[in-house]
């Protein structure tokens, strides 16, 4: 009788584990970061890398129309690739807000002394939590955004090179 009564209960238990499964499996989720807004918040708050105040991006805006958001890292190797690219835009006097993402801080310090600070500011986003508010999906990630209308104008996954730099720069004398 307990023998009999196992064999039921596993077959009942299985068959109840694989619909739940099954049911799971019927909605559909759609992760593409084609499928985000093109609204961005720009009240969320960082600490700055620098002078450890609290900022909001919208009070780092500076009054211009376009910003560009560069999310980071110093153990990200395609972040050194684009460094280079960031700087050319220095040149361009675009206001660059770099985030820092899920790193050290001296290890970020380090970064920029040694490559080159291209930023206005530089943020600190720790856990990556704020990061992912803002829309990112991984590190280097940079928007194009219009400061007045909290709307990302372009967003570029991975690291910026020269074909994307001459695209924000177009964008920008528009």
């Amino acid at each position: 009788m307990n023998r009999n009564f196992k064999i039921i209960f596993s077959v009942i238990l299985g068959l109840s584990i694989f619909f739940v499964l099954l049911k799971g499996l019927e909605s559909t989720k759609q992760y593409s970061p084609l499928n985000t807004s093109n609204k961005i918040d720009l009240n969320i708050y960082f600490q700055s890398l620098f002078d450890e105040k609290e900022y909001s991006i919208r009070e780092l805006a500076n009054k211009k129309n376009f910003m560009l958001i560069n999310i980071w890292s110093s153990w990200c190797l395609p972040c050194r690739e684009e460094h280079s690219y960031l700087m050319k835009l220095k040149k361009n006097n675009i206001n660059l807000i770099g985030v820092n993402y899920k790193d050290n801080s001296n290890n970020a310090k380090v970064f920029i002394k040694e490559m080159g600070n291209p930023y206005t500011t530089i943020l600190v986003d720790v856990d990556g939590t704020k990061s992912i508010e803002l829309g990112a999906i991984g590190v280097p990630e940079t928007y194009l955004v219009d400061s007045f209308e909290s709307k990302v104008l372009k967003k570029y996954i991975g690291p910026l090179d020269q074909k994307k730099i001459e695209e924000i720069i177009s964008i920008l004398k528009k």
